[in-house]
């Protein structure tokens, strides 16, 4: 009879920890899918970045340093990005990403700024298209970044929490980072303003 006990309490923790660690896989696959979203959408934005560019540069010929520093940090922001779509569990990764983005963030509101001193690129359609383009995926950006800190939040509670907390180390459940795209004091929307 105790043998028959035992077996059931073994039986039970069994399947408690075999549940335990199939929410633990859950919560994982679902902020790296979470990842995965953002990435669409950095991507639709960097994609963007070489046009509006290329569009400004019979307009802005002699902010060739503005120009190349744009692109510059276009490709340092997409190649972080890559490296965390390799591996969305990997903090420090996920830092480099948010660096990247907030330089290319910068950089990229430097050249908008200097966009308002040519009334003909501004005038321009295609410039135009490129920036209303542009302000919706920043918006689309932003959505998918709070998805994805939501499920980081999700999966990092489920990780910390007890017994999950026991065995999450043991099992190679690691704490996943929040994303930030942008520094505190830059969160506001740039405006966009087309005379």
């Amino acid at each position: 009879m105790k043998f028959v006990i035992l077996l059931a309490v073994v039986a039970i923790v069994a399947l408690y920890m075999i549940s335990l660690f199939n929410k633990l896989v859950s919560q994982r696959n679902r902020f790296k899918n979470a990842f995965a979203q953002i990435d669409v959408q950095l991507e639709r934005r960097y994609d963007l970045i070489p046009n509006l560019v290329e569009v400004a540069k019979k307009y802005m010929a002699h902010e060739r340093e503005t120009l190349e520093a744009v692109v510059l940090a276009r490709n340092q922001a997409k190649s972080a990005c890559q490296n965390v779509l390799n591996n969305p569990s990997d903090a420090a990764a996920v830092g480099k990403l948010s660096q990247a983005e907030m330089a290319l963030s910068q950089t990229l509101g430097r050249f908008l700024m200097l966009t308002e001193n040519y009334p003909d690129l501004k005038a321009q359609e295609t410039m135009k298209s490129l920036m209303e383009e542009l302000t919706n995926t920043e918006n689309l950006l932003a959505f998918s970044r709070q998805t994805y800190n939501d499920s980081v939040m999700s999966y990092n509670s489920a990780c910390q929490q007890f017994p999950a907390n026991l065995i999450a180390g043991a099992l190679g459940f690691s704490e996943a980072a929040f994303l930030k795209l942008q520094a505190e004091e830059k969160r506001a929307t740039p405006k966009v303003h087309f005379s």
